[in-house]
């Protein structure tokens, strides 16, 4: 589907009834604000919407956002990349209830296995968080709230593939408090995630199953709220040579309240852990995290706060050879980072300023700045902002031996630095929404391995990402719309060549009708353009995804979805495969 076809099935659309922008964000500015006011780019999903679209992955349900762009090889549970804006997967921070779930051995986050059916709401801020969230921000963060349970609830899922899922959920709730927990699982026999002229392949299926446990509570002690989360997830992932089993743990302890009049706090002590172990290659990753985050808001006049506050962190790793029991690495670090950001509004404009000061202990010291600046007018909105970010070398980087001496890291390594403008624009058009976003970032000191003989890491490379962005959401009477296009150039500075696995475009058309409030129905249309990639260009593909959610009786839900409802062959990655047509059913009971 070319964007001139997208173009134009937008330009052919009836006008409609806005509906109310007035979704809060927490994580974009580290204090409660509505989204629309925030002066970054924040796409919100909330549960209803994740439930609704019958989505079975991460993957499946970011895949269609401007801005986004994802990349996998095979089906559920297999490795995933995410691309954020252009910037590499591990430019992109992710939380889970405020913790840190990115591995400090290779810096990205293993998102495929965090189950749907867990989360309430997901935030996707693009362009740099540094000076709030320091290290890896540069592309942005996404950050994800585990379920509170009020009740009973279950779920069955069925589909294509093997495909088969259950959990059950309880909780209670009152005046002083509350508690729930949640128990899930899945079994997935999955499709072959090679193609035949990949390397080893092995004509076999690569299935994946995962089980996980979910707990949440609080409880009033004063004016102050404590509050807790586990998630834990336990996974065995096949691939051709084998398998790997994957175990990950994100844990949150918070008190927040007010401290004084006008002046509110949260304090978060948090962990997270990661497991993987892969026999066939005698190979055990291990990585645990502890955070200590206290974030201030001081209302210092009206319109006008100061959001200020500190962290703590400490990082343990190892690269583990089981055949012989010897680490290839063990080692930890410690990060120390004070922030201050001013936010507030003067008549028709509204301001942000933030200052970060990290201290890391193997490069030193990084500052990074962030200064925004919008104007408010009738059915509208016109924002600016700048802001740098950075990426600390992960332990892989810094002491991973190499094989043979080649490809080793350096202990030496500083962290990779970025710089980004952006222009936004937020109206009220055509009884709609519309929005428009343009950016630029500069990524200097790029880690790779081309030092000297050996390829050792070194900070070497550049990387320059142009894009724009352009968003419309409205309704009329019983009928929903949206669509978004994206146009990117993210290029290696120095050769001039696009970076891999990102298109410079796609698209998407939503359209949606509510026969009542018992029963609705969509459709998608996503289209991205052709992308390098190691063995050559993966070629263009179109995909039509169709879904449908019924009420059928009193607590009941049935929802069925059929992903590449037209069987389009495609890839993500040099030598994988993706799904074809798949179907899936999820049937929900909640009181």
């Amino acid at each position: 589907m070319s964007m001139f076809l997208t173009a134009a099935l937008l330009a052919a659309l009836p006008a409609a009834t806005p509906e109310t922008l007035d979704t809060v964000t927490v994580s974009a500015s580290r204090r409660p604000q509505a989204a629309a006011e925030a002066l970054a780019d924040v796409s919100v999903i909330e549960r209803a919407q994740i439930e609704a679209s019958g989505a079975p992955d991460l993957l499946e349900l970011l895949r269609g956002l401007a801005g986004v762009d994802l990349a996998r090889g095979g089906g559920s549970g297999q490795q995933t990349s995410l691309f954020l804006r252009g910037s590499n997967s591990n430019h992109t921070l992710f939380l889970v209830d405020g913790v840190r779930v990115n591995s400090a051995n290779t810096g990205a986050a293993a998102f495929e296995h965090l189950p749907l059916d867990q989360i309430e709401r997901i935030e996707i801020i693009r362009g740099p968080r540094a000076s709030y969230y320091g290290s890896d921000a540069i592309g942005g963060v996404i950050a994800i709230s585990t379920r509170e349970h009020t009740g009973p609830s279950m779920l069955l899922r069925a589909g294509s593939h093997g495909r088969a899922a259950a959990a059950a959920a309880w909780g209670v709730s009152g005046e002083r408090g509350a508690f729930g927990a949640q128990l899930g699982g899945e079994e997935y026999a999955g499709f072959d995630a090679t193609l035949p002229d990949a390397f080893g392949h092995d004509t076999d299926d690569d299935g994946y199953s995962q089980r996980n446990l979910g707990l949440r509570g609080r409880i009033e002690l004063g004016n102050q709220r404590f509050s807790f989360s586990g998630l834990g997830t336990r996974q065995d992932v096949q691939f051709d040579q084998g398998e790997t089993d994957v175990r990950q743990h994100a844990l949150a302890a918070t008190l927040e309240g007010p401290l004084a009049q006008h002046w509110q706090h949260r304090l978060t002590l948090g962990g997270a852990r990661d497991d993987l172990y892969t026999p066939a290659f005698f190979a055990r990753f291990t990585t645990r995290r502890q955070n200590l985050d206290w974030v201030h808001d001081l209302a210092v006049a009206e319109r006008q706060h100061l959001v200020f506050g500190a962290n703590l962190q400490r990082e343990r790793g190892a690269s583990i050879d089981t055949f012989s029991g010897d680490p290839a690495y063990r080692a930890s670090l410690d990060h120390r980072a004070g922030f201050i950001g001013w936010q507030g509004a003067h008549g028709d404009f509204d301001h942000e300023l933030a200052l970060r000061h990290d201290r890391h202990e193997r490069f030193g010291s990084e500052a990074t700045v962030q200064a925004a600046l919008g104007w408010r007018f009738d059915g509208g909105r016109l924002w600016a902002s700048w802001g740098e970010g950075f990426r600390a070398p992960n332990l892989n980087e810094l002491y991973s031996p190499g094989f043979g001496g080649l490809f080793a890291g350096n202990p030496e390594l500083g962290p990779e630095r970025s710089r980004s403008l952006e222009l936004g624009l937020d109206l009220a058009l055509g009884g709609g929404h519309f929005g428009a976003n343009a950016w630029r970032t500069d990524i200097d000191g790029l880690i790779a391995y081309e030092g000297g003989q050996t390829f050792q890491a070194i900070n070497v490379a550049r990387a320059e990402i142009d894009g724009v962005e352009l968003r419309y959401e409205r309704r009329v009477d019983a009928w929903r719309f949206g669509a978004n296009a994206t146009w990117q150039d993210p290029r290696d500075a120095d050769t001039g060549l696009a970076l891999l696995r990102r298109p410079e475009r796609k698209a998407r058309l939503e359209l949606g009708y509510d026969f009542s409030q018992d029963l609705s129905v969509g459709a998608a249309v996503s289209y991205a353009s052709e992308r390098r990639d190691f063995a050559g260009p993966l070629p263009a593909y179109s995909l039509l995804d169709l879904h449908a959610d019924w009420a059928i009786a009193e607590a009941w839900h049935l929802n069925a979805r059929l992903g590449n409802a037209g069987d389009r062959e495609y890839s993500l990655a040099s030598g994988y495969t993706t799904a074809g047509r798949e179907l899936i059913v999820t049937l929900r009971w909640q009181p």
